[in-house]
């Protein structure tokens, strides 16, 4: 079959969840964008079953398909909060908005009145989230028994000594003092720079699924992807889109079916590589919407399948060939790959 497989290791994700669990911090677990692209109902219920009791998604929509994995018990915040008719679907899903603007918290408490909420702090970030002007106007005046959360997010945490993270935990701290609901500030490279930000409740997100800049994690995806035709291309020939390789020897060319259509960046083709029993193989010419062409010269022979992603070349690895980060690699896994779950 001419199409890739792709191998999810929930026990590895599993794994990441607790490494990153800490101290007297609840762990949550950011499942939004489909699970970082990797499926969130299985997921979810892999880390409900471990003990997850706390889900994070972006828009209310995603939640559907969240609390249909983890059952009626845990919590499942939404960062955007709660949108211009999103009443029904909170409601009906019992998910929990992160309210980030005075107008959010009077749509709350008109159309869900006694319904739960959080509140989402704008520290520094400028994008989602209350100033101080407007968390100062509403706070006293919060509808029901106060909110669930208050957090805010880092906007430069995956650099540790960037002097922007210890300004936003001081400005967390300044405006949640005297707060007595549960406090979150820390996603994955938060939990990295120390207790300080861990607060109550912890939001890991891409160091679950293997992403920097947790570099302990364990490796989640394998991607391996079949061949489909071989070319014996002459030295002085050329491959692919515009000419953009020329054989500088007789060599043996192996395409491969997947292409930027799969989310394989067409950027990747001059810098990236596949392995073949463990060797480089190098990408040769462009990347079009559903083949790659690589050099399988130096093997000797004609592989079945080559591997893109796994314990050698990870998400990051492949990220820095393409000029862009982890986080766009997974979520760009195209669904024409057959998906292989490995269960815990």
């Amino acid at each position: 079959m001419a199409v890739g497989r792709l191998d999810i290791d929930l026990s590895a994700i599993v794994e990441n969840w607790r490494a990153l669990g800490r101290g007297g911090a609840e762990t949550g677990a950011v499942v939004k964008a489909d699970a970082y692209g990797l499926g969130a109902s299985e997921v979810a219920a892999a880390l409900a079953r471990a003990g997850a009791r706390t889900f994070f998604v972006a828009v209310a929509e995603e939640g559907r398909a969240v609390r249909a994995a983890v059952g009626a018990a845990p919590r499942i915040f939404v960062f955007s909060g709660h949108q211009a008719g999103d009443a029904e679907l909170l409601t009906s899903e019992n998910l929990i908005p992160l309210l980030n603007f005075p107008d959010q918290v009077v749509r709350h408490r008109a159309e869900c009145p006694g319904a739960p909420y959080g509140i989402q702090l704008d520290t520094g970030m400028n994008r989602l989230g209350m100033k101080a002007a407007d968390w100062a106007a509403v706070r006293d005046a919060l509808p029901g028994d106060g909110p669930a959360l208050v957090m805010s997010h880092l906007a430069c945490a995956d650099e540790p000594d960037h002097p922007m993270n210890p300004r936003q935990l001081a400005r967390f701290r300044e405006m949640t003092e005297g707060v007595q609901t549960p406090r979150s500030l820390a996603a994955t490279g938060g939990i990295l720079l120390g207790p300080d930000y861990d607060f109550d409740l912890t939001r890991p997100g891409v160091g679950l699924y293997g992403g920097l800049p947790f570099e302990g994690a364990r490796p989640v995806v394998t991607l391996r992807i079949p061949v489909v035709q071989v070319h014996d291309v002459p030295e002085g020939e050329t491959v692919g889109y515009a000419t953009a390789w020329t054989a500088p020897r007789p060599s043996r060319i192996a395409t491969i079916a997947a292409g930027y259509a799969d989310g394989l960046f067409r950027a990747l083709g001059p810098k990236a590589h596949v392995l073949a029993e463990g060797r480089r193989c190098p990408v040769v010419g462009r990347v079009s919407m559903d083949l790659i062409t690589v050099d399988v010269t130096d093997l000797g022979h004609v592989p079945d399948e080559v591997e893109l992603l796994g314990t050698t070349q990870g998400v990051d690895d492949l990220a820095e060939a393409a000029g862009t980060i982890g986080y766009e690699i997974l979520t760009a896994l195209g669904r024409r790959y057959q998906r292989h779950y490995r269960h815990i």
